[in-house]
């Protein structure tokens, strides 16, 4: 009889797992009082709080400006605005990520072009970005895919050379580093999403940021229009006083109150859950079949808060056997785990077929030359199409459990010294991922 627990064998996992374990952001009585304030002051939708809010997160990273907004989809959309996104654009995005990375586009007129992943990293390829470069590409926006910092280096010098403005999205990536910078502060301006499954959690809320004073003012513009008195371009203060666009993107103070208190505990979180998946991936070295998805060690790179902790799969080293049936077998043993994360967005016929706004033909081709057409589903992506297969979740720990961590590290080695076992039942190898992101806490 095999020791698997998938097969009728003994559970390796045997404790009562607190939810604390897993429990996030950090509450703390501060973070409670501050909200009532904003309550008992009816001050919700004032901007005294999410200026000082602004000010701490652009001080934390080292740049000149802040602007909070009331999602991450927000932010980026003020930032594609903010850098002259518009109509017959072309956007690079790299087609593993959540939509609200790049789908605002097609409200702009603009239309959005895919392109693949690193393997390792999982984050966009510099090479097929290159690749997908037109004489219609504006920009591009570069996810720090699972909290993993991308090529920068390679990414920016391809940018300058083309002249195209760079969009990071650091909704994955609250606090990481890139050669020792602060993601988020090396391209032309960054959007964070901080709603409460972000590892920088303030309830609902988004901040974008920047160096340049232009595209800044351009975001105030854009969806904040009650602040359009600090506009200073002249050109683009005769714009003023009215949302250019129609949108409404402040961000509400109770969050900004959060903030203000998370700003002031979060790096010391955050090197608790860096001390965790350290230890757990450190003891994975030499492991066949599973690899830890970090930075290198020595590269001055870090991964801040490890949103959705994964690891790498490769099935040629376990026989062909499935990261479905891996994943099985993990949760069976008491380490909840999925295969996959997000669903490759290439794929979805909204950036290939669908007429969202009544043009006669595809939105993602809307504006573009008549003989030009963006049919995303045609791309071949095949790191991106192939991911749910490469990938499998781990439980996301808060709280270093030497006890658990190490339950959990036995667990999968288990599962890796019996895999041979898990062949012969490996039928249903299909992964349905999914549009939004899946997650799981434990």
């Amino acid at each position: 009889m095999s020791k698997l627990a998938l097969l009728s064998g003994e559970k390796t996992v045997d404790m009562d797992v607190s939810e604390e374990m897993f429990h996030w952001p950090i509450v703390n009585q501060k973070m409670k009082d501050a909200i009532v304030a904003v309550l008992e002051e009816g001050n919700m939708s004032g901007l005294d709080i999410s200026k000082k809010f602004e000010a701490g997160f652009a001080q934390w990273h080292g740049v000149k400006y802040g602007l909070a907004h009331c999602s991450g989809t927000a932010s980026l959309h003020a930032a594609m605005y903010g850098v002259g996104l518009g109509v017959g654009d072309e956007l690079i995005c790299p087609s593993i990520t959540y939509w609200a990375s790049c789908t605002q586009a097609l409200s702009l007129g603009a239309s959005v072009v895919f392109a693949d992943i690193e393997s390792d990293s999982l984050c966009l390829d510099p090479d097929d970005f290159e690749r997908k470069i037109t004489e219609r590409t504006k920009a591009v926006v570069v996810v720090h895919y699972l909290s993993h910092p991308a090529d920068m280096d390679r990414i920016m010098a391809i940018a300058q050379k083309h002249k195209i403005k760079v969009i990071e999205d650091c909704s994955h990536c609250h606090g990481a580093l890139y050669k020792g910078k602060m993601t988020g502060t090396i391209g032309d301006v960054a959007g964070f999403s901080c709603m409460s499954g972000k590892s920088f959690a303030i309830g609902e809320g988004g901040m974008l940021i920047t160096d340049d004073r232009e595209i800044y003012e351009r975001a105030i513009l854009f969806g904040q229009y009650a602040r359009h008195n600090e506009i200073e371009n002249e050109e683009l203060k005769k714009r003023a006083f009215l949302p250019n666009g129609g949108f409404k993107y402040r961000m509400h103070q109770m969050s900004a109150a959060v903030g203000l208190e998370q700003l002031k505990k979060y790096s010391a979180e955050i090197a608790e859950i860096d001390k965790i998946f350290t230890y757990f991936w450190d003891s994975f070295e030499g492991t066949p079949g599973i690899h830890a998805h970090r930075p290198a060690k020595d590269s001055g790179s870090t991964k801040g808060g490890w949103y959705i902790p994964t690891g790498l799969y490769k099935a040629e080293e376990f026989e062909g056997l499935s990261c479905k049936r891996f994943c099985e077998a993990l949760t069976a043993e008491g380490v909840t785990s999925v295969p996959g994360v997000n669903a490759p967005l290439h794929n979805h016929p909204l950036f290939s077929t669908i007429d969202v706004y009544n043009h006669g033909r595809p939105t993602n081709s809307a504006n573009l030359p008549e003989n030009v057409e963006n049919r995303e589903d045609k791309q071949d992506l095949p790191v991106a199409s192939k991911l749910s297969q490469r990938i499998f979740q781990l439980p996301y720990m808060k709280h270093f459990d030497k006890e658990l961590i190490d339950q959990y590290i036995a667990a999968i080695k288990k599962v890796c010294a019996n895999y041979s076992d898990l062949l012969e039942g490996d039928i249903d190898t299909n992964i349905q991922a999914s549009w939004n992101l899946t997650k799981r806490k434990g």
